[in-house]
């Protein structure tokens, strides 16, 4: 029996297998269908679709009327070119409308057969007056509907043969193409289909071809799997683009596409399985059915009870596309078919894998709601798993991660606690229980706050830690237990404890208690309010209540500049404001962290009033530039900076203003002062060009470019042979821009030239900009060879032109080798006219005087002589580009080329097109 599908499986199948239930597409519309289901014992038995020919378009009056008039003329008719016509005329309207009008299936088979002979008998006298092409058509019909299949495709190759631009080549080649696979010759046959998908065959018949293709390639064998690879994946990027199509694929292609995803997993079952996937995808762009592709072959082998080889498929899988949302379904998959096969060791490493892969917040996240609850799962299995079995490091990791995602979190962080205490882990043990007690209640929050006090009282004996810490954690932690559970019997002892032990240490915020209660106290001395003060600033201040701190401090300063006597030194008071001007600047700084610039920057600035001139108050003015400059108040940052280098000019900070200006000209849309800023600082610089730079860069940017053209220039003229290629990028980037500038065009286009060509580095840009300047200079030459007029002495004008036409061949195919294919059909058109021009010129030059007429008639018939290989070679040159049509795609340079060819052979190439269009006809033989 068959592996059940599990949700994850059925969910990576998308909507394609409903799709194949979907009832018949509407009559009048393109469509095949499928026979699945019915395969061989063997690869070699394997069928394709089996494709059937609909009809098209409704006409504008009634199909049956016009149809019973056409079979009344058929069939009181003598003339066997009136029946013909007639009976062509039926076919089209049943075709046309999609309607069982005419004769009936089995009056139209002895009806060809009976008008058969006439066929013959028309075309054998030439007279008809129809088309040929549908008689032969139509003859190849009759053949058919008559048993004569061989007779039914000679008269189609006949057709292929006589009218290629048919409108009924393409179904023409496509049935061909379809007697070949018939008969088992798969080779002819992809050769066929494939010569209708390189032809002009739209696109309906064009996706059945090539499904077709990959079908003669698949029964050539496995040596041309790749090929028949290739097809079908063509074909699922054609109906299967983007990811919304995987939910409603177009109806008539369905079957299709299963078969095509049926028959690629078989090769890659037969063959190298994922791997083989994994190959055949390489360098192809990322598909939206490439899971889908995956999860046929794992559902391949699960269905054969092969579920390692499909595990495989799925880790295979996930290794190639970590980031697919199918990943996390296709190893949910693993885990199922590991319990179908029984084995519970490889099902649970499944578990353990899949929890790995999506333990971290994004690739947790970026999971549906099905696969965090997959995650979950597994996570408290795995979890519970390691506890059972007392591995506690293992079992703990488990708990912790899981406890935020699930629901029950209190419950899990009391496992994940008191696995860590299990462990002797104490820190650890100790935030799980707390966060279980009071973060996130649940039923043993008790239980689990009493743990956590009990962790507390165990950690008082350990002397490495500072008794007065561990009595604030306790004290704290009897407090909150009070707040959150009331009365209980076991504090009793805990209160106890606490009071002897706080009697033997100190602590911060004990002191500061009874430091508020000796400055509340009305006659405390000024000596004990002085001392009162400095523990109240130190303890704000350590506690980074700044602004406490400041009050504090001046409140100490007043006392001990009011009476010196209750200082413990003569530099109390210097010491006081130091420590004054600290908590501003720390003020200013805190400010400056929460965004609030206007209170950061003006503490910063309050810093100069308490120590003018001070280390101190010099670095807050320059911070407060910084703040300016970190909130984007550009034009007040530029002001702070220019202050500070006219206040400090000496001061080594001074030196950082200039880069911070560039910076702050640049962001608030000032690129040419930046710029004036940087060449100013090149000016003091030991190496002034990288700065210049910099600034030809911002001269770029803001369109100044006579600045930028002119440090363009003198970089260019003092350069060093390029190092590397972004040397040779800036440099030739350099010669471009100038040249687009119009600075001294063609000079600058031969020293771009050169140097492309003699450089080792190359880019898009600077080969481009190579064929753009060899293109330019080949045109000028041309323009000049084709001014170079042939007048006697002819030697002499002649070699002048001769050496023109040298030139510019020279640089065009420069532009060729630089640029390819994209500069091609430009050259061969340019170097074809050179030689057209010159044979024109030569013909047309000047005769010398001293000849008679029967020496002038010679000397013209030499000219003829030594023009005609020129035209020659220009014919082969612009017949080079018409050819390049169908390789490259038609463009205006080979549409010159069609024009000078029709000028120089009009037989040949000055012809009318016409454009024909094609209806298909019902493929009844399919």
């Amino acid at each position: 029996m068959a592996p059940m599908k599990s949700t994850a499986r059925l969910k990576l199948r998308t909507c394609l297998l409903m799709a194949a239930l979907v009832s018949a597409p509407a009559l009048g519309q393109e469509s095949f269908r499928v026979e699945l289901g019915r395969d061989g014992e063997t690869l070699g038995d394997m069928r394709p679709v089996f494709l059937k020919f609909e009809s098209r378009p409704l006409p504008a009056i009634s199909p049956a009327e016009v149809a019973r008039r056409y079979q009344k003329l058929f069939e009181s008719s003598d003339e066997p070119e009136v029946r013909i016509d007639a009976l062509n005329r039926l076919n089209n309207i049943r075709d046309r409308s999609g309607q069982e009008v005419g004769f009936s299936a089995e009056q139209e088979a002895g009806i060809y057969e009976e008008v058969l002979e006439s066929y013959e008998d028309i075309l054998a006298r030439g007279s008809f007056s129809g088309r040929l092409d549908e008689l032969l058509y139509q003859m190849a019909k009759a053949h058919a509907l008559t048993g004569q299949h061989q007779q039914s495709i000679d008269r189609l190759e006949q057709l292929i043969g006589l009218y290629p631009k048919s409108p009924l080549v393409p179904e023409a080649r496509f049935r061909v193409a379809e007697a070949d696979f018939s008969a088992g010759r798969y080779r002819e046959a992809e050769a066929g289909y494939r010569q209708l998908l390189d032809g002009d065959g739209k696109q309906d018949i064009a996706s059945k071809a090539r499904y077709m293709m990959g079908w003669s390639q698949f029964k050539q064998g496995a040596g041309a799997w790749d090929r028949s690879v290739e097809s079908f994946m063509a074909l699922l990027d054609q109906h299967l683009p983007e990811p919304e199509r995987l939910k409603s694929p177009p109806a008539e292609s369905r079957d299709m596409i299963e078969d095509s995803f049926r028959i690629l997993a078989v090769m890659a079952a037969r063959s190298d399985n994922a791997r083989s996937l994994d190959r055949w995808l390489a360098g192809r762009n990322p598909a939206p059915w490439v899971p889908i592709l995956y999860d046929r072959l794992a559902d391949l082998h699960a269905h054969e009870g092969g579920y390692q080889q499909a595990v495989a498929v799925n880790e295979a899988f996930a290794a190639a596309y970590p980031d697919n949302a199918a990943a996390s379904d296709m190893l949910a998959q693993s885990v199922e078919f590991w319990q179908m096969a029984g084995d519970v060791e490889a099902a649970r490493v499944a578990r353990s894998d899949y929890v790995a892969r999506f333990a971290s917040d994004a690739r947790y996240t970026a999971l549906n709601g099905n696969q965090k609850a997959n995650w979950r799962d597994y996570s408290r299995f795995l979890a519970d798993y390691h506890y059972a079995g007392k591995r506690w490091s293992q079992s703990a990791d488990y708990y912790e991660s899981l406890a935020l995602r699930a629901d029950n979190t209190g419950e899990i962080l009391h496992l994940a606690g008191d696995a860590r205490l299990q462990m002797g882990r104490l820190d650890q043990a100790l935030a799980n229980f707390e966060k279980a007690a009071y973060t996130y209640s649940h039923d043993r929050s008790v239980e689990s706050a009493w743990a956590a006090i009990s962790i507390l009282r165990d950690r008082l004996g350990n002397r490495s830690e500072p008794v007065t810490e561990a009595l604030a954690s306790l004290s704290s932690a009897e407090q909150r237990y009070t707040n959150a559970f009331g009365p209980d019997a076991r504090l009793s002892a805990l209160r106890a404890d606490l009071a002897n032990r706080w009697l033997e240490a100190g602590d911060g915020q004990q002191a500061l208690l009874y430091a508020r209660a000796t400055l509340d106290w009305p006659q405390a001395s000024p000596r004990e309010q002085y001392a009162a003060w400095l523990v109240t600033a130190r303890v704000r201040q350590g506690d980074g209540d700044y602004p406490q701190a400041e009050a504090a401090w001046r409140q100490a300063l007043q006392l001990v500049q009011a009476t010196p006597e209750v200082a413990e030194s003569r530099d109390d008071e210097q010491k006081i404001q130091n420590q004054l001007a600290t908590a501003i600047y720390r003020q200013a700084e805190t400010a400056a962290g929460a965004g609030k610039t206007a209170l950061a920057v003006a503490n910063f600035q309050r810093v100069e009033t308490i120590l003018p001139g001070s280390e101190i108050a010099i670095k807050a003015r320059f911070d407060a530039a910084n703040t300016l400059l970190k909130a984007a108040d550009w034009q007040t940052a530029i002001n702070e900076l220019r202050r500070f280098r006219l206040d400090f000019p000496e001061d080594a900070l001074t030196a950082e203003t200039s880069e911070k200006l560039v910076y702050a000209y640049q962001q608030s849309g000032q690129p040419v002062k930046a710029a004036g800023e940087l060449m100013a600082a090149a000016g003091s610089a030991p190496e002034p060009w990288p700065i210049k730079l910099r600034a030809a860069a911002l001269y770029h940017e803001a369109g100044a470019e006579p600045e930028r053209n002119d440090l363009y220039q003198q970089w260019l003229a003092v350069a060093p042979e390029p190092a590397d290629a972004k040397d040779h990028l800036q440099q030739q980037t350099m010669r471009q821009r100038l040249i687009e500038s119009g600075v001294d065009v063609s000079n600058q286009q031969n020293i771009l030239l050169a140097r492309e060509d003699a450089s080792e580095w190359h880019s898009e840009e600077t080969l481009q900009w190579a064929a753009d300047a060899a293109l330019a200079l080949g045109s000028g030459a041309a323009e000049r060879f084709a001014a170079i007029a042939l007048t006697a002495p002819l030697e002499t004008t002649l070699a002048r032109k001769q050496q023109a036409m040298e030139q510019a061949q020279t640089y065009l195919l420069q532009a060729e080798s630089f640029a390819g294919e994209d500069v091609q059909s430009e050259v061969l058109y340019r170097r074809a006219e050179l030689y057209r021009t010159l044979a024109s010129d030569l013909m047309a030059s000047e005769v010398p005087a001293e000849l008679n007429d029967m020496e002038t008639m010679q000397y013209q018939m030499l000219l003829e002589e030594e023009a005609f290989p020129l035209e020659e070679r220009a014919m082969a040159l612009h017949a080079r580009n018409h050819q390049r049509i169908t390789g490259q795609g038609y463009d205006q340079w080979i549409a010159r080329s069609l024009e000078a060819l029709a000028g120089m052979h009009p037989g040949r190439y000055q012809r009318e097109l016409r454009w024909m269009s094609w209806n298909m006809e019902g493929n009844d033989d399919a």
